[in-house]
């Protein structure tokens, strides 16, 4: 597997985000002015199709680089696709010098990031009537994305 950085959110992500967000999880606003300035990770199966997605993006708000976005695929869950994602976003931000990700998440994937080493901050927020939850990472600290 590889993953590849665009200036554009290029047609294999937007179908992936499709897949997951519209038509999966049943979201209707998955498309924004983000899409345009952010960088979109795309991680390549060993066929060369697109498994997953993420975009990457600075928030001046919050100081900080966000991952936002995060799909993969649903035959290719559970496979290590989303950590290989997290991890090529991390080594992104810090090749640009920046040194927190952070994310939104949904609260039903709250286990999985914090596998990754991320921890909860604020409070719980709804998007679509959806719970998510603030998370960050310190990505200049050792150890597993």
């Amino acid at each position: 597997m590889r993953t590849e950085i665009f200036d554009f959110l290029p047609d294999g992500a937007r179908n992936i985000r499709e897949t997951v967000f519209i038509l999966e999880q049943g979201f209707e606003n998955e498309y924004d002015e983000t899409d345009l300035v952010a960088k979109h990770i795309v991680l390549f199966g060993d066929d060369g199709e697109p498994v997953g997605t993420c975009r990457v993006f600075w928030d001046n708000s919050l100081n900080s680089y966000i991952l936002g976005r995060l799909a993969v695929l649903r035959e290719k869950r559970s496979k290590g696709c989303g950590a290989k994602i997290v991890e090529a976003a991390a080594e992104y931000v810090s090749s640009v010098g920046g040194t927190v990700l952070t994310l939104h998440a949904q609260c039903r994937s709250k286990g999985f990031y914090e596998k990754l080493g991320f921890e909860e901050f604020g409070d719980i927020e709804y998007e679509e009537g959806c719970p998510h939850i603030k998370m960050k990472k310190d990505i200049t600290k050792k150890g597993e994305v």
